[in-house]
């Protein structure tokens, strides 16, 4: 990476508060963006330089690279480094999104959910079932409420990589923030139920026994309570 682009970041990128979420990150990035001090083309420092650069974790900077990515700001490429790839503004559609109701997101998450169970039948390795049941038994252990959330939207992410379809992968790599905060206010929140171990253990029964439909019928059999009661809420009607 060239000295001149180093500089640049330096003088334009501040340390973010502490405590800030992966919006703060994104919204420096995409400033530098907006703002002309990374031009199309210009490749970025590596998120150990950004993570340093911001005083955040290089966890916090990826989950914002990817989004900026999923939008088209940014490109990734494989061993070369994140290029500048648009210069849009695609904070507007991101803050749409973030308002976005729970049910709303319950919606769309059911349809991920189903197509990436009923893909990872067809297509899981003993790898893929080693690594479920991992992350299944975590999500059965965790107990306080981000612990909680964090392994959840980590089982449904782990069920979608199986499903070793690309595109899917990244639409839930892309809503995974809201999934594991959406997961953590409903076991704040105990009006609202989430499906307990067994539901997400027949899930992971029938993608073991390479049935489709069963694991497609298991994956809406998790979402579907959970949406009802949201649905519910939403439309004042009794449930």
């Amino acid at each position: 990476m060239s000295d001149v682009l180093l500089v640049g970041v330096q003088l334009t990128l501040s340390r973010v508060p502490g405590g800030s979420t992966v919006d703060a990150v994104l919204e420096q990035l995409q400033a530098q963006v907006s703002g002309g001090s990374w031009t199309v083309g210009t490749r970025i420092p590596a998120e150990t330089e950004l993570a340093a650069l911001l005083g955040v974790s290089r966890p916090c900077v990826r989950e914002a690279i990817r989004a900026l990515t999923h939008v088209g700001v940014l490109e990734v490429r494989r061993g070369d480094g994140t290029y500048v790839r648009s210069a849009a503004d695609p904070r507007p559609l991101l803050n749409r999104m973030a308002r976005a109701s729970a049910r709303d997101f319950f919606e769309v998450q059911l349809g991920y959910d189903v197509q990436a169970a009923r893909l990872a039948a067809r297509r899981r390795t003993d790898a893929d079932l080693a690594r479920l049941a991992e992350l299944l038994r975590a999500r059965d252990a965790a107990v306080e409420p981000d612990e909680f959330g964090a392994a959840d939207a980590a089982f449904h992410l782990g069920v979608a990589e199986a499903s070793g379809n690309p595109v899917l992968i990244e639409a839930m790599r892309f809503s995974i923030g809201r999934l594991r905060e959406s997961m953590r206010d409903i076991r704040l929140d105990r009006d609202v139920p989430e499906a307990g171990p067994a539901a997400h253990r027949a899930v992971l029964d029938a993608i073991a026994a390479r049935d489709p439909e069963a694991a497609a019928a298991a994956a809406a059999a998790v979402v579907e309570p959970t949406l009802a009661v949201l649905e519910s809420l939403t439309t004042g009607a009794p449930r």
